[in-house]
């Protein structure tokens, strides 16, 4: 706080005390006091109101001082009325009473959305669970009358499934840490199995597989990098070039501090100036949108967000 501020809101106080100390020396001067009096008595009022001025600025400057501190330290700012501490002076105690009103009205509302939040996600995972059992049938209904027809159907239901898996999940992301299970696996097991979930799709596109190099063990929760790999598999033959068959290799590099599994293919790529974005919710891109109009932009959002929740980066790599 600046005292050039401070004094600018003690301006209508000032110009009264002035205007009473003319109005006293005009008195003193009518009645004849003693000259000493004509000085003695503006100076002891100037002085007590200017030791008063400089006890209320330091006294406001100090506190205002450790407030701004307390907050700038803080990484959760909303809990600053908690900690911070209650004010000496008036001004100071009416506002915290407010922001500690304020602050209760709004944990209330958060607990309120909160509490929403958790009621959709949980019939959002309920209505997954029902839904899987038709599909389940259907599958069974199309493996015993097997057709070029009910092949294609199930083909259709294959991406259904995807999608119903990518809401599944999309619903879990914020709470990944209360669902999952950390456990030492090799990167063969858990490529072979999102191979195995995505061999419908990958026969049917001619893709060429190349997986080498993944003996390479790591800590993780399988079932949430099986996932990730499904999106980024998904994503390679969603956008493959129409002019050449797709090439998909998956292998792993062991380094110095940890272990990277590389994913590559020859698909249609990105434009350079869209490349930071690529993790972005909904965006599709240029050529995404020019080769597959029914893009959500939604993989490799939850990709990220997922890696991130398990301590995994990922990153596209040129």
């Amino acid at each position: 706080m600046m005292f050039k501020d401070f004094i600018k809101e003690k301006i209508v106080q000032i110009l009264l005390l002035l205007f009473a100390l003319i109005t006293i020396e005009i008195f003193l001067i009518m009645y004849k006091f003693a000259i000493f009096l004509k000085f003695y008595i503006p100076i002891i009022i100037i002085s007590m109101y200017c030791i008063g001025i400089l006890i209320e600025y330091f006294s406001k400057n100090k506190y205002y001082s450790d407030v701004n501190d307390t907050l700038n330290e803080l990484n959760e700012k909303y809990l600053f009325t908690e900690i911070v501490k209650t004010p000496n002076f008036i001004e100071g105690e009416i506002l915290d009473n407010v922001l500690s009103q304020v602050n209760k009205s709004m944990i209330e509302n958060v607990n309120k959305y909160k509490y929403l939040q958790e009621d959709y996600k949980e019939y959002i995972e309920l209505w997954i669970h029902e839904i899987k059992l038709p599909l389940a049938t259907s599958k069974m209904i199309i493996e015993n009358n097997r057709s070029q027809v009910t092949e294609s159907i199930d083909e259709e239901l294959d991406k259904i499934e995807n999608y119903i898996e990518q809401v599944l999940f999309y619903a879990r992301s914020n709470t990944v840490e209360k669902d999952y299970y950390i456990k030492k696996i090799k990167l063969k097991e858990i490529v072979n199995e999102s191979i195995k979930r995505n061999k419908n799709i990958l026969i049917e596109e001619k893709v060429n597989l190349d997986l080498h190099d993944l003996e390479n063990e790591v800590n993780t929760d399988n079932k949430w990098v099986i996932f990730i790999l499904n999106q980024i598999i998904q994503n390679s033959v969603k956008y493959k070039r129409k002019d050449i068959d797709l090439r998909l290799e998956i292998y792993s590099k062991k380094q110095k501090e940890n272990i990277v599994l590389y994913i590559k293919d020859n698909g249609i790529g990105i434009k350079d100036s869209e490349i930071d974005r690529i993790f972005e919710k909904g965006f599709t891109g240029t050529n995404g949108r020019y080769c597959n109009q029914k893009s959500t932009g939604i993989g490799l959002y939850l990709c990220r967000n997922l890696c991130q929740k398990l301590g995994i980066s990922i990153y596209r790599n040129f």
